[in-house]
This record gives structure tokens, sequence and C-alpha cells, in this order.
């Protein structure tokens, strides 16, 4: 039997996730592109009539902050915005309704370049936003990125994106021990995007200041949190005697003042990691991305991310330098969600974080839950998350 009626309001029904847990046996109304009712089936108002019970699972469209690619294409090398929209597509049929397309460190000019071909896209609302991953960032910790193209903090700079960007960049990731943090870190906040702490050998009290400057300068315009950077990776390791990034950024979290990304993909971090996180610092404080790059979806081989050569092999992406650092992710959203479930982490927590919170950092109200009011963003999966249909803005994919 069909999980869907064929009537106008559309209802669904099926184990649904909901910012408030699990309802085995549910119901969501779709009128649009609104979702209008959410609730358990036998609570479905007169009127509305109610599917056959099946056994798929009902998530809200999940919200990926941090992508650099997919289906071949990478944003850091798309050139016009069919290139760019290949990555977006291959993400959207697997779940991801919501996008923010993510560049890496290159010179100003290719920046700029790259950004307003991903601001035409944001126009169009394809995607929600723009990311850019540097250049303000430490050669220390530059990871699968090119150290000759990083550079001192620029506040100028920044503006020129984010003009570049037309009011769409929503985040850049710095190094708080880069020279000309503070200009722009005022900078960022001032254009509206959220400042992200990532690709730093930065001391615990460094990031301690960036965290308590950058929540203030957020606190007064609006009630939105930094955030950092994929977590642990790219990064000055934790030490007993050393605390550095991780530490201050687990802090920070768990007093509600910052969002970790973790790429919990299998490859970036050992689910051990991945459980202690959500111990230490709850759902809440969560954002889980991909981090992916034009590999997602793709078989094993050669790729590029910006200016580097990457070779996947075993599903795993890596600069082709022997010993190369891992050069992003090769996994969809929905498949981060899946394998967190199954290292023991609560599927409406991992929900949260892959939808919810992310939709959060964004200051997206109307994405991220299934709940009344919120655009009809929902992906169709079998009890075990494989992906069965995808509808964005109540029309399916």
């Amino acid at each position: 039997m069909s999980a869907v009626s064929t009537e106008t309001p559309l209802v669904l029904r099926g184990r649904l996730v909901t910012p408030r847990g699990v309802v085995d046996d549910g119901a969501v109304v779709v009128d649009d592109a609104t979702i209008v009712w959410v609730g358990p089936a036998a609570g479905l108002p007169r009127g509305w009539s109610l599917p056959e019970p099946t056994d798929v699972t009902l998530l809200p469209g999940l919200v990926d902050l941090h992508c650099h690619g997919g289906g071949g294409a990478s944003f850091p090398d798309a050139v016009d915005a069919s290139d760019a929209r290949r990555a977006v597509d291959e993400h959207r049929r697997h779940g991801t309704t919501s996008l923010v397309a993510s560049l890496v460190t290159a010179a100003p000019d290719v920046l700029l370049e790259r950004t307003a071909v991903l601001a035409g896209l944001a126009d169009a609302g394809e995607i929600v936003g723009i990311h850019l991953e540097g250049p303000f960032l430490s050669t220390v910790r530059c990871g699968a990125q090119n150290p000759a193209d990083m550079r001192a903090g620029d506040p100028l700079l920044v503006r020129r994106i984010a003009q570049a960007a037309r009011g769409h960049l929503v985040t850049m990731t710095v190094a708080p021990e880069v020279p000309g943090f503070d200009d722009v870190l005022d900078a960022l906040v001032d254009v509206g995007a959220v400042p992200s702490i990532g690709h730093t050998d930065a001391t615990a009290e460094q990031v301690d200041e960036a965290v308590d400057r950058g929540f203030d300068l957020l606190a007064a315009r609006s009630n939105r949190r930094l955030t950092a950077t994929h977590l642990f990776n790219g990064m000055r390791p934790l030490h007993h005697r050393d605390p550095g990034p991780v530490a201050a950024c687990l802090a920070a979290a768990a007093r509600g003042e910052l969002v970790v990304e973790l790429v919990a993909d299998g490859t970036h971090l050992a689910d051990g990691t991945v459980r202690s996180v959500f111990d230490l610092v709850g759902a809440g404080s969560i954002a889980l991305v991909t981090d992916a790059m034009a590999a997602a979806g793709m078989p094993d081989g050669e790729y590029r991310l910006g200016p580097m050569d990457v070779r996947v092999a075993d599903g795993v992406a890596r600069v082709a330098d022997e010993g190369g650092a891992i050069a992003g992710g090769v996994a969809h959203l929905l498949d981060v969600v899946r394998h967190v479930v199954a290292a023991g982490i609560p599927l409406a927590d991992a929900v949260l974080s892959a939808a919810s919170v992310p939709a959060d950092v964004l200051g997206r109200r109307d994405l991220g839950a299934l709940a009344a009011g919120r655009r009809a963003d929902l992906v169709v999966t079998d009890h075990g998350l494989a992906p069965l249909r995808v509808m964005r803005a109540g029309v399916w994919v």
C-alpha cells in the first residue's frame, strides 16, 4: 500500500522523526509547499484521508552546512551554474534539500569568480548559501588546501566576497591565530555571515577569546551561534597539557555558545569519538556535515578539489601525493545519518543534528523539521534509512 494519499492536501504516513522524537505511526499533511499538520496517525483531523500503514520512515529534508561537491562536480572548480547544479542535484536526490556550497582557499580573484557563480544558484533558490573554507587559515593545519594561497585576515576581502555573494555568504572558516582575525570577525558578522573556527593551530585561550568575541557580536544581531569547522579535522590535536582548539570548542558547545560540525562518515572520525561528542555537548550543539567533494556518489578515481589533485581509493579521498591528507568526504548527508545511527546515536538525535541544528545556524526557521509551518521538505526512507523518495517545497524530486 502507498504511504501517500492521492488527495490534496497530501497526506503521508509512516514512522516520523520530529524534533520531539520518533512517532512510530504518524502522518504529515502537505498543502502546496508547506507542512500544515504533523502528528500521530490516529489523531489526524477529520476531512483528510489517512493512507494505509506502511514501514517507511519520514525525515525532514536534511541541511548540509559544508559541502564542496558531488556527482563528479566541484563547487571550487565550477565555472558556471550548470556545473555546480550537478553537485546540488546529486545531494538533493539523496535527501539533502538545503545545501550550503563550500569553496576552498584560492587566490582572491578565483574566490570572487566562484562566489559570483554560486550566488546565481542561491538567487534561484537552489542552494541556501555560500561557505568559504579560507583563505584566512593556518598553514600548519592546511589539510587538503593550498598553503600558498592562505593569507592574513583581510576585512576588505571579506566585504568584496560578500558583495559578490549578493547577500548569500552565510559562513566562513577562519583560524583565530591568523593576524587580523578580529577585523575579519567584525566584517563577517557585519555582512551577516557566521564565523567558523577551523584549520587552526590556535591555543585554547585564543579560541576562548574568539568565541567570546564572536558570541557577543552575533548576540547583538541575531540568535545564531558560531560554528567549528569539522571538529578535530584540521586542528591541533587535543593533549592533556595542551588542550588547544578541540577542548575549547567542546567547552563552548557544551555552554551553548557554539555548534560543532562533525564529519561522521566513518573516515574522518572514529565512531567512539562521535559518541563522545554527542554525550559531551548534546545533539543540539552538533551539525552533522559531509565535507563532500566531487567524488560523492561517484566511483573511485581521480578528482580535483580546487588546486589540489585528489585520488579516491576504497571510498576515501586523499590528496594525490603519497601519504596525502584526507581531502573531503564522499558520502551524502543521509549516509552520515545512517552511519551515526549504526554507531549508537538515537535516530532523533542524528536527524536533529542533520536538519534542525544546521537550519538554526543559518537562521532559517522554515527548514529542518517535520513541523507545521515549515517548508515541505521531506525524505521518505526504508526502515534502514535508504532513500526512497525526496520532496522539496512540496514537489517530489
